[in-house]
């Protein structure tokens, strides 16, 4: 019965569950079979040095993923990943968002912000034992001797300033592992295709297939003249990587094995029933229905103001992507019994603890998490509204502000982390942003919006409430808020960046309004701040004890053990492939710059530009069009959709494809590599069906979705003309 049920759990065996993992560059080695299953030919040892090709070309963008492309520092990743890059450049008088944007010489290259950043990660060390050694049974010490520890060793890494090390948790605290990243601060806009482009689809398409969507975007990496990272100066020089990405120009087929290397940011696969209970039934619908009404607020105030739109493109681009995706979580708990897969497994693991006599003993701290999470669970509920009502920009600055003074009492070992000497830089770059993404009318708004939540529900605050109250009858709590607008100096740049410096008793003293409600509000956010840490620290006893004994179920039933998602950098594999999306739609792999024409309606978001449609009218493919994207019927690589279900003739330029590799948020403008290591994709989106990946893996419907570098060789090179640059590239040929 229990050989059953694991199969059932697993869907399939063998070739089927080969694609799941999000691995460390470490495990490559360990997986060396299953790649070479898939036709990846480069060595897996050389793909676990970060020292090598063509890992040490993969950089992070702290929230997307990247990779260099020319020896003269040129990047390529998403155009959703450098949207804020485009927007900070953007003004009335030229719309590069709108109209797109290209550089013709590296003079004509703008900063792409203040707080852009590249990091390059150069080296992942286990530090598991110095974190977690000797650690105490009382809860918040424990938590602060685990961040003490963290502390300690990002300081002896950090030695030169050119580095940002992290600590960071691993199997929900099992390891930790210290990366270190070369970070570059200086990082222009090279050449961004018009939004129509670069988001054609726009959110109807989001998460949808077949797709259509040229989601690139080139920066360029700076430095100063002596080859070290430097802040923005006319006088830097493009930085030269250590090496950087072969472009094959010939692309990929149906069939072919795959592989993606980047950031992703978060998954949940080893989580309980429990919570996937709590974030379908409350967490999930909580989230999605105040960022539909921000969404709403923001588009119907940007399209009154143009520079509203500017300003909140960015906000509102990513705010979209997570309604978007919290829906479609939503969706796929229902279509797909996910809690009652994760239950069954659950309940086959309890019992496969009772036949182990190695791990009989974590039932009782399997029972314990479980407590742990429900006290997780109700203070997060408790908190929610009070939390979002300090959503305001200027509050969070004023907060964030105060809270740096109070620090800058402690020695520089004990602050918290975010108010370190380490952080300066930028907390200062991020007070100097606001301005690129701020308007007055839509803070207040959208604060608005939270505080009114707030004050309808019972988890109240005194001590906010005693801010947002108006001895006046008649004046409302609209009239409240321009008073604290119209009185704050918070929205000056100067004066922001000024009280940096300002100690505790000029805050305390301020009779800036919105530093006042900062001040009255310190103690019960630190109270909250605290209760957190002790839980956490709790859960940092707990969680690994359960880990521990869940890696040995998985190994028992030699099931893939990879760590969860945690932003750190991982390597993905899998095959070019279309799937069966619901009875009698098989979705094809690849999509073709006709798919554009026949969805344009000259009305956003299908309003492809003209000079795309008449090239794509005028059939002007030059070198990029391709004759066929499958495979010979008789390779051994084809699979029965993939082979057997297939138009005779493909005759153009592929736009975009899907493959079976095991990506998540973050892996946004990750590289897609070829079976050799050569680039042929950028990763940019999942289909609607796999989007619930996050908690469970489904090999049958997961599919990721990249656009083909075929079609950006194409846009380069018969649409805008990118000369300069495609000649900075290294094109190779099948």
């Amino acid at each position: 019965m229990r050989k059953a049920l694991v199969a059932a759990l697993m869907l399939s065996s063998g070739v089927v569950i080969a694609d799941e993992g999000q691995w460390q560059p470490y495990q490559m080695p360990s997986i060396a079979d299953k790649l070479s299953e898939r036709g990846i030919q480069i060595p897996a040892k050389q793909l676990a040095d970060l020292t090598q090709y063509p890992m040490n070309a993969v950089v992070g963008l702290g929230y997307c993923t990247a990779s260099f492309v020319s020896p003269q520092g040129l990047v390529v990743t998403n155009h959703h990943c450098a949207y804020r890059a485009i927007q900070y450049n953007s003004k009335k008088e030229h719309n590069y968002i709108a109209d797109g944007f290209l550089a013709r010489k590296q003079a004509d290259e703008p900063s792409a912000g203040p707080n852009e950043r590249l990091y390059i990660t150069e080296a992942v060390t286990n530090v598991s034992e110095q974190v977690t050694k000797d650690l105490s049974d009382d809860p918040l010490k424990r938590y602060e001797e685990i961040q003490a520890n963290r502390k300690a060793l990002i300081k002896e890494c950090e030695s030169d300033d050119n580095y940002r090390c992290s600590v960071r948790s691993f199997h929900n605290g099992l390891e930790y592992y210290l990366i270190k990243q070369l970070i570059i601060r200086d990082v222009r806009l090279v050449y961004a295709p018009p939004k129509s482009v670069g988001s054609f689809g726009g959110d109807i398409d989001n998460y949808e297939y077949p797709r259509h969507s040229g989601d690139f975007t080139f920066l360029r990496a700076y430095v100063g003249k002596d080859g070290k990272p430097a802040a923005y100066s006319p006088d830097n020089v493009p930085f030269k990587p250590k090496s950087y990405l072969k472009i094959n120009a010939d692309g990929v087929k149906a069939g072919d094995g795959v592989f993606v290397a980047g950031y992703p940011g978060s998954t949940s696969r080893y989580r309980l029933t429990s919570e996937l209970k709590f974030a379908s039934d409350w967490l999930y619908p909580t989230l999605a229905k105040r960022y539909q009404q921000r969404i709403d607020t923001i588009e119907a105030m940007g399209a009154q103001d143009a520079s509203v739109k500017i300003k909140y493109a960015g906000t509102l681009a990513s705010m979209a992507n997570r309604m978007k995706k919290y829906n479609g979580l939503l969706d796929g708990f229902k279509a797909t019994d996910i809690a009652g897969i994760k239950q069954a497994r659950e309940d086959d693991f309890r019992q496969w603890l009772t036949t182990d006599s190695q791990y009989q003993s974590y039932q009782a701290k399997f029972d314990q998490l479980e407590t742990l999470l429900v006290e997780q669970r109700q203070a997060l509920q408790t908190r929610y509204f009070f939390e979002n009502a300090q959503s305001s920009d200027l509050l969070a600055t004023a907060n964030r502000l105060y809270r740096l003074a109070k620090e800058k009492t402690k020695p520089d070992a004990e602050r918290e982390e975010g108010y370190q000497e380490r952080d300066m830089k930028m907390f200062k770059a991020r007070l100097k942003r606001i301005d690129s993404s701020f308007a007055i009318s839509v803070d207040k708004t959208l604060w608005m919006q939270d505080l009114n939540a707030y004050l309808a529900q019972d988890n109240r605050v005194p001590e906010l409430d005693a801010m947002l109250k108006s001895d006046d009858p008649e004046v409302s709590l609209s009239d409240k808020l321009d008073g604290l607008y119209s009185l704050t100096g918070l929205t000056n740049q100067a004066e922001r960046l000024a009280w940096m410096d300002a100690d505790v008793k000029a805050f305390e003293t301020s009779a800036d309004p919105f530093i006042r409600i900062a001040v009255a509000l310190y103690d019960t956010n630190l109270a909250q701040e605290k209760a957190q840490k002790t839980l956490a620290g709790k859960l940092s006893k707990a969680r690994p004890g359960y880990m521990e004994a869940v890696i040995a179920y998985y190994k028992a039933n030699n099931w893939p053990v990879y760590p969860d998602a945690n932003g750190t950098l991982r390597i993905t594999y899998g095959m070019v492939d279309g799937y069966q999306s619901k009875d009698a739609l098989y979705k094809q792999p690849f999509t073709r710059l006709e798919g554009i024409v026949a969805k344009h309606t000259g009305v956003e978001p299908f309003d492809a530009p003209k000079k795309v449609l008449d090239a794509i009218k005028a059939k002007r493919y030059g070198s990029h069009k391709v004759e066929s994207v499958y495979q010979d019927p008789a390779s051994w690589l084809c699979r029965l959709f993939s082979c057997l279900d297939k138009p005779e003739s493909f005759g153009s330029v592929p736009v975009n494809f899907l493959s079976s590799v095991d990506t998540t948020g973050g892996n946004s403008g990750s590289p897609v590599f070829n079976g050799k290591g050569e680039l042929v994709g950028l990763n940019f989106d999942s289909t609607y069906e796999a989007i619930t990946k996050d908690w469970f893996f489904n090999p049958t419907i997961t599919r990721a979705v990249h656009v083909d570098f075929r079609y950006i060789l194409w846009m380069m090179d018969e649409v805008d003309h990118a000369d300069n640059l495609i000649g900075e590239l290294d094109l190779v040929r099948n």
